[in-house]
């Protein structure tokens, strides 16, 4: 089963850091064997949490252990920064999870979540910090159209 998270949807953050995972996203997760989510600080600049399923953790790890040395620099930012940054996030009762607290203040997220497919994973932002980074983006690509490259050779991160 191919995991897709696609949309923007934005939910209430509630006093005790509980959000609502939207219903789509639930489905994908759930689906993967986990009643929630994994969710890591973006290490690309961004200033958003990660998230994903089982699904893409277990592809990054057979990726590094697939790798021909799986003690170099590369592999080692993907365990430092996925793997010993994620947290695992289950779901309460309602489908909602507790966004850790210091990955809430990374990302400046206080009373809304913005939950954003992006493929095999999502994203959670700030709206706002959405909004204005999504901005940037739009004037970016209007003078430079973004195009896909060709995939990696066997062995890369796809």
């Amino acid at each position: 089963m191919l995991a897709l998270f696609t949309g923007t949807h934005t939910n209430k953050v509630d006093k005790k850091g509980r959000v609502s995972v939207p219903a789509p996203f639930r489905a994908t997760l759930s689906a993967q064997g986990f009643e929630g989510a994994w969710l890591f600080p973006n290490f690309t600049g961004a200033r958003c949490i990660e998230g994903c399923g089982a699904e893409f953790m277990k592809k990054l790890a057979a990726k590094i252990e697939e790798s021909a040395d799986p003690f170099s620099e590369t592999e080692d930012d993907y365990t430092s920064l996925v793997f010993a940054e994620s947290q695992q996030v289950a779901f309460d009762p309602e489908g909602r999870i507790i966004i850790p607290k210091t990955f809430m203040e990374f990302a400046g997220i206080t009373e809304r979540a913005s939950f954003v497919g992006t493929a095999n994973r999502f994203q959670i932002w700030e709206p706002e910090a959405r909004e204005a980074y999504m901005a940037e983006k739009r004037a970016a690509r209007a003078k430079t159209p973004p195009r896909l490259s060709a995939r990696p050779a066997e062995g890369g991160m796809a």
